[in-house]
């Protein structure tokens, strides 16, 4: 399905995931970056993708289509928040490459020691298939 906006699937139940998007929408001025939590029932399907990938990193799906994991998909959604295409160029070098795909890895590896709010989907468990931080579902 074709979005008008970009699309940033990220962890709702993750709360560094959670500040991490509400970051990127602070800077979307022009609301060009939908953002939306892998747990919410069928979100991963509708633009392609499986809950396992999902789980393993974020992913940004732009308006072409166009499917970005890991540390692409937050450079573009930060590339089409901040109206600054500069920013997902940055990408195609490879040593920033290199450099961003580690850090990326490595935050999604401790995302759940790491600071953050509270969860997307403890806010909003009507649209979260019953997702916790903890793992535990709920009722």
């Amino acid at each position: 399905m074709e979005e008008e906006r970009t699309v940033l699937i990220f962890d709702g139940s993750c709360g560094f995931c959670t500040w991490a998007a509400r970051w990127v929408k602070r800077w979307d001025r022009r609301h060009r970056v939908r953002l939306v939590p892998f747990q919410r029932p069928g979100a991963p399907e509708r633009y392609g993708l499986t809950r396992e990938a999902c789980e393993q990193a974020a992913w940004a799906i732009t308006p072409d289509g166009a499917h970005h994991r890991g540390a692409a998909a937050i450079l573009v959604a930060f590339s089409e928040a901040l109206g600054c295409p500069g920013i997902r160029v940055l990408y195609r070098i490879p040593l920033f490459r290199r450099i961003a795909d580690a850090l990326y890895e490595w935050v999604a590896a401790h995302r759940g020691q790491l600071p953050g709010t509270r969860p997307y989907c403890e806010e909003h468990p009507e649209e979260c298939a019953g997702a916790r931080s903890d793992g535990v579902e709920l009722a």
